[in-house]
């Protein structure tokens, strides 16, 4: 259990990295499973990080790609444009999502778009994430479904 400087718990994770494009040259048989590109890490929860952040040396050592910028406004009201990762493949307590990152800072910083993919809760009061208790084994994603007309249920598509 760790605290930060102002005596406030956080919430770390045991985080794997995996660069998303190097698996996908492993399922098109343009790479080997041991040429994939992975990191580990012990990442911070923040709750009030809209993105995933990972430091410039992760990204470079995941080989990922730079695909745009985006603007990141910081605690302190300050914005600055930052760089935005190829796909990455995030995995936490089993349970792995694809998501981009911003680069910068010095530290993988978890943010609201994997909590929320991955359903999973912050337990600030043990600091660590617990599986959302409606879907304790695998994450679950609402979506909403409008049709304009009946939908007919192809029963292969459901397996």
């Amino acid at each position: 259990m760790e605290r930060s400087p102002s005596g406030m718990g956080e919430v770390r994770v045991a985080v794997k990295l995996t660069n998303a494009v190097d698996e996908a040259l492993v399922r098109r048989g343009m790479m080997t499973p041991e040429q994939v590109r992975t990191y580990e890490a012990n990442a911070l929860v923040d709750t009030g990080a809209v993105r995933m952040v990972v430091p410039p040396q992760v990204a470079t050592r995941l080989g990922l790609g730079v695909r745009g910028q985006r603007v990141a406004e910081y605690a302190d009201g300050r914005t600055e444009a930052v760089s935005v990762t190829e796909p990455l493949v995030v995995e936490i307590d089993g349970r792995d999502t694809l998501e981009e990152a911003l680069i910068l800072g010095d530290e993988v910083l978890i943010g609201q778009t994997v909590l929320e993919k991955l359903d999973l809760f912050v337990d600030s009061r043990r600091r660590r994430l617990v599986p959302n208790p409606a879907h304790p084994d695998q994450p679950i994603t609402k979506v909403k479904f409008a049709a304009t007309r009946a939908v007919k249920r192809v029963p292969a598509l459901l397996a």
